[in-house]
């Protein structure tokens, strides 16, 4: 009932495809009309909870498919491909957008983690995966829905927004992607701080050592858990996130020499190579490939890239 209730709420807040701001600062909600393949994007720390629909992720070649029946929790910055392929007009994606607060997860699951006593090391063993998905609980759904409900009056969104969207927050984390998301956001981030460190500084020449020591771990330890965190090699990864970054600006208008530039690379010859050897085309090629018919728009947002 709570999770129609959200679908209803969405529904009389967006007649037409688009995201609108809730007000509650991270907090949007979107209805996506138009199919799309998946294309290469770069998933920011989020979770997405629809409601109704369906939208795919491909993480190194592992699809991600979440709908109604689990909502997605990326902990991480993520290179993926990513679409809307059932989206149309008589069944459109309906849900909810939320930028996860780097602050505020933090210091929830350390407060989690201190709250039965002393701060506990996470245990050794697997990481878990940077992006998960979870069933839609009790505590997940009722906070969602209280923070839904916010956007009706401007006053009580104002007032309670925060707390509201705290008490989100924690029902993440408690549930079946809290694993991920404490891993991410608490005690021993280490693989999180190094990919945030590369996020923040993809036009210089970060190095696998540079990241290793973000992480305070010996490149060989950093290799294996970084692998198990996000399921490619440190290298892969790096490459990955300079291209879908790439790719996302010269969707946006960038020239290819633009692009390759704000994304670290010296060389356009070399971008426009492994640009092709990662997407089987050259970057004008799928510039071209990624042209909406016309008179079609999509939201505004590197969620729907």
């Amino acid at each position: 009932m709570s999770k129609l209730k959200i679908k209803q709420l969405i529904e009389d807040r967006l007649g037409e495809s688009g995201m609108v701001e809730t007000g509650i600062r991270g907090v949007q909600l979107f209805r996506v009309t138009q199919g799309m393949r998946c294309a290469p994007a770069v998933y920011e720390p989020t979770v997405v909870a629809i409601v109704n629909g369906a939208k795919e992720a491909i993480l190194d070649g592992k699809s991600y498919v979440y709908d109604s029946s689990q909502y997605m929790c990326c902990a991480m910055s993520m290179p993926v491909e990513a679409g809307t392929p059932t989206s149309s007009p008589d069944n459109p994606l309906l849900g909810v957008y939320i930028s996860l607060d780097t602050r505020v997860m933090t210091e929830l699951a350390i407060e989690m983690e201190s709250a039965a006593g002393a701060i506990r090391k996470p245990k050794e063993g697997p990481l878990p995966e940077g992006i998960a998905l979870a069933h839609w609980d009790d505590d997940f759904t009722e906070a969602l829905l209280r923070l839904v409900q916010l956007g009706n009056n401007p006053a009580d969104t104002a007032i309670l927004g925060d707390s509201r969207l705290r008490e989100v927050y924690y029902a993440i984390l408690k549930g079946e992607a809290g694993d991920s998301a404490r891993r991410a956001f608490g005690v021993g981030n280490e693989i999180a701080r190094s990919i945030a460190y590369l996020s923040s500084n993809l036009d210089e020449s970060v190095t696998i050592d540079d990241m290793a020591s973000q992480a305070r771990m010996s490149r060989a330890v950093f290799h294996r858990k970084f692998k198990q965190a996000t399921t490619m090699s440190p290298i892969q990864f790096v490459k990955s996130m300079r291209l879908n970054n790439a790719a996302m600006k010269i969707a946006g208008g960038l020239t290819v020499n633009e692009a390759a530039m704000e994304v670290g690379y010296l060389s356009s010859s070399q971008f426009s190579r492994e640009f092709k050897r990662m997407y089987g085309k050259s970057p004008k090629q799928w510039s071209q490939s990624m042209r909406l018919p016309e008179g079609v728009t999509m939201p505004a947002s590197p969620f729907f890239n």
